[in-house]
């Protein structure tokens, strides 16, 4: 027997979406129809693999057509299911219970500095600490942490195709430079970096993770808005030099994390570049950016002033090296990163007992 594409729809124009209170073929949902004989199939089209009906529907089709047309038909097996919109898988990040974003509002603060070195100290406690680089255009992580050759490995778990991140000083590191050619110029369009940071997250083979650190691009984005709308973003952390230009940037960057439709808790600031100190006169300080323009800026907005960095040669001949200075908590820098991990972990702790767990933004546009 021959059928006809009338005689197909006909029949599964009996057949709802639950949910939707309409047929599958005013919905649309029927396409890619084949008859060749009494072999009829076709693809079943759902808006998300989050759609719990899918299933049933495929079998309220097959149970239609075979009561209409019975042995006649072949149809078991010949329909195929296709989702438009494929749900975010959570899984490699449920190991994951305090995640910080370290931003700044302008670039040159030194907030990757900050960043790497906070994640370097905090892992000296022994808790299990994790550092993405989000900065996707400029990502300087690899070099600072000396990995630049490093390329992670992909392992499939579970049906999931997952990046084992690089381990170093403690860390597990992912980032868009293990990808990319450090001397070329990453030229993408807003679509692919964001996905590319939801790759790197969502996929990440993180494991049991106390803290992940994340290190933002400079000043308010598209990579911002993705990183809080994929994951829970425990608190924020204000990385900005004394200057009143760089403070200037830092209340744009506080604004968007006090967004009402956003809402990620301040943890704090920290002042970089506080001072300078010549290592072979560690008592001396001399104010090349002003003095105390954060310090001044935390106290006046309530917030915590999480540490003052001095510069010191050390911390820029260490990021050439690809040695933290917080690799040594002995040094002069490495001390101050001591207390910058401590303040930061209480910090997190206060924030955690006063507040209820944060949940991923939503935005919608209107």
């Amino acid at each position: 027997m021959e059928f006809t594409t009338k005689q197909i729809f006909t029949v599964l124009r009996t057949v709802k979406h639950p949910q939707q209170n309409k047929d599958i073929i005013s919905l649309g949902m029927v396409q890619e129809l084949t008859i060749e004989g009494n072999n009829v199939g076709f693809t079943l089209v759902f808006q998300s693999d989050a759609d719990k009906m899918a299933e049933p529907i495929r079998k309220a089709c097959v149970q239609a057509l075979e009561k209409e047309f019975g042995d006649q038909i072949v149809i078991r097996g010949n329909i195929k299911l296709k989702y438009l919109k494929k749900e975010d898988d959570y899984s490699a990040m449920k190991g994951v219970k305090n995640i910080i974003a370290v931003a700044s509002g302008k670039g040159g603060v030194g907030k990757s500095t900050v960043a790497v070195n906070l994640a370097v100290a905090l892992a000296n406690t022994g808790a299990k600490v994790a550092l993405l680089d989000a900065d996707i255009y400029g990502p300087s992580v690899p070099k600072m942490l000396n990995i630049e050759g490093e390329r992670p490995q992909v392992v499939n778990e579970n049906g999931q195709e997952l990046i084992v991140p690089i381990e170093k000083y403690g860390l597990k590191t992912l980032s868009i430079g293990f990808f990319v050619n450090p001397d070329d110029a990453l030229i993408w369009r807003g679509a692919m970096a964001t996905g590319a940071i939801k790759q790197l997250l969502l996929q990440g083979k993180w494991g049991e993770i106390d803290y992940m650190v994340v290190d933002l691009p400079p000043g308010t984005g598209d990579i911002h808005l993705t990183i809080v709308q994929t994951v829970p973003v425990s608190g924020g952390i204000m990385v900005s030099t004394p200057q009143e230009m760089a403070l200037a940037d830092v209340k744009k960057a506080m604004s968007m994390f006090k967004q009402p439709t956003i809402k990620i808790p301040i943890l704090g600031v920290v002042e970089n570049m506080a001072w300078f100190t010549p290592e072979e006169l560690p008592d001396n300080k001399y104010y090349l950016f002003g003095e105390g323009g954060a310090k001044k800026y935390a106290e006046e907005n309530g917030l915590a002033l999480l540490g003052q960095i001095p510069i010191v040669k050390g911390v820029m001949d260490g990021g050439e090296k690809g040695v933290p200075v917080a690799a040594n908590p002995d040094s002069i820098m490495g001390k101050e990163f001591v207390k910058l991990a401590a303040n930061v972990i209480e910090a997190v702790k206060k924030r955690n007992s006063e507040l209820p767990p944060t949940q991923m933004v939503s935005i919608t546009r209107k």
